[in-house]
């Protein structure tokens, strides 16, 4: 677990960065009427992506695994083809119906300039939704290279290049946006051949259909994933539909926001497989041991950025242009939400793969319900700020409530020596970051305050000591170096 997830971390490292890279170009060269586009256009790739999925991203990741260690290489041929079958034909369908509706859909939302974005994403779709399920799938061997390289490098990476090529050519939005389109083919096809190297492993055998666990199992959280990504991309479509002006500012902050927390995804994704294999085979202390050194993890990894967005938010958001230091206070905000979800690390992840998918539906349609009603209460009254404070207010109570329910399904917390370790220097960092804000001259106040917080913070983690844990995964790592 933990070399897979050092290589999703680096994986993680790369793709946020050239996700930022990909906002930082749009906000320079298009400004924020045209970020915001972008921003509703993705949000709709991505709801209609799980949409499409139909729960089958989670499924075929615990299935593939379950049938692992079941010995069932029929299991395991039905499953793959069964999940990839399926997601490719409801993204097919969805697509059509996308392509032929932007128009209304653009109406709905106040623009209608979005109309080729949308039939863009409509393009777009089927390929990006057989790549998520390919690469689930590749999941379910307990490796992550695969959803690595090609999910977390690749993909934003061509992104990236490609986006900076059409706005080099002058080609705007619309080149922005057909990027998208190419670096999501391109991927899927990569991933399909990741999952056929690793199917050739598999013993031959007829494929076994078993639709009905299978089925089961992706329903519930297909709804309960739809409700998640809703959670994050909502606030953006209700912003549009309520016509306020300030989507690319309250996008921009969140991506910042995003990349303080970039760290979960990686540790979930490596987190996953082990969490089902294990408790498949009834090893509970092992599922609680892992839960709490992957949540220390989490935290440790992702407490300086937190301090620096809370401390420095104008600051950062300048590198958007000066316009985009208006987000200030919705950085902070989103900001609050995203530490309580690192501090109670994958629990999510731990309801899912351990068979508990209704019960995460459960906590994610009430996160959900409970986020769009503060947000037609907020938004028009507080603009994005509103829609900040409903998305947080919404994260902390699910999370809260998800926390609670693992304790009492498998006794585990979120707790372990290096996350109180964490946390102490997190303390430090935070108090010695307000003295720079203070001291610091304003334009020396950012460099300043960012050495600051890593110096410190550095200092106090390797002041305690580290962990066992800590310990562990250095030499697993330097292991996996070795005999690389």
């Amino acid at each position: 677990m933990a070399r897979g997830g050092v290589l999703n971390l680096a994986g993680a490292i790369c793709g946020q960065a050239a996700l930022f890279a990909v906002m930082l170009l749009l906000a320079r060269v298009l400004g924020s009427g045209d970020v915001g586009r972008y921003a509703q256009c993705y949000a709709v790739l991505a709801l209609l992506g799980l949409l499409s999925l139909s729960g089958f991203r989670a499924g075929l990741t615990r299935f593939v695994a379950v049938h692992l260690a079941d010995d069932d290489p029929a299991g395991v041929r039905g499953t793959v083809r069964l999940g990839l079958t399926i997601s490719l034909a409801g993204a097919a369908v969805i697509a059509v119906g996308l392509f032929a509706l932007a128009p209304v859909l653009a109406d709905a939302l106040h623009d209608p300039s979005l109309v080729t974005g949308l039939r863009l994403v409509a393009v777009a779709l089927p390929a990006s939704t057989v790549c998520e399920a390919a690469l689930a799938a590749t999941r379910g061997w307990r490796t992550q290279r695969p959803f690595t390289v090609i999910g977390q490098v690749y993909e934003p990476a061509s992104r990236l290049a490609l986006t900076g090529l059409a706005l080099a050519a002058g080609f705007g939005l619309t080149g922005a946006l057909w990027a998208v389109v190419i670096a999501s083919w391109s991927a899927a096809l990569l991933a399909l051949g990741a999952l056929a190297r690793l199917m050739r492993r598999v013993s031959p055998a007829p494929a076994a259909y078993r639709p009905g666990e299978l089925f089961r199992f992706s329903t519930v959280s297909w709804a309960s994933s739809l409700a998640s990504t809703g959670l994050i991309w909502l606030d953006t479509l209700l912003l549009g539909a309520f016509g306020n002006g300030d989507i690319g500012v309250y996008n921009v902050a969140t991506r910042l926001v995003t990349l303080a927390i970039f760290v979960l995804a990686p540790i979930n994704a490596a987190f996953g497989p082990y969490i089902a294999y294990l408790y498949r085979q009834g090893k509970l202390p092992e599922v609680r041991r892992i839960y709490a050194a992957a949540t220390g993890w989490v935290v440790r990894l992702s407490l300086p950025a937190f301090v620096a967005l809370i401390v420095f938010p104008a600051d950062l958001l300048r590198f958007f242009g000066g316009t985009f230091a208006t987000g200030a206070t919705v950085t902070v905000v989103l900001a609050v939400g995203q530490l309580v979800n690192a501090a109670t690390g994958p629990c999510g992840t731990l309801l899912n793969m351990s068979g508990k998918v209704w019960l995460n539906m459960v906590d994610n349609v009430g996160a959900l319900v409970l986020n769009v009603a503060l947000n037609l209460w907020l938004i028009p009254a507080y603009g994005v700020i509103g829609a900040a404070v409903a998305w947080s207010a919404s994260l902390i109570a699910v999370n809260l409530a998800r926390v609670t329910q693992v304790w009492v399904l498998v006794r585990a917390l979120p707790v372990s020596e290096g996350m109180v370790k964490g946390l102490l220097a997190g303390a430090a960092a935070f108090a010695a970051a307000l003295a720079a804000r203070w001291l610091l001259p304003g334009s020396f106040q950012l460099a300043g305050g960012l050495t600051t917080i890593i110096a410190v913070y550095a200092g106090v983690v390797l002041a305690l000591g580290l962990s066992k844990e800590d310990t562990m995964v250095l030499r697993s790592v330097r292991a996996a170096r070795a005999a690389a």
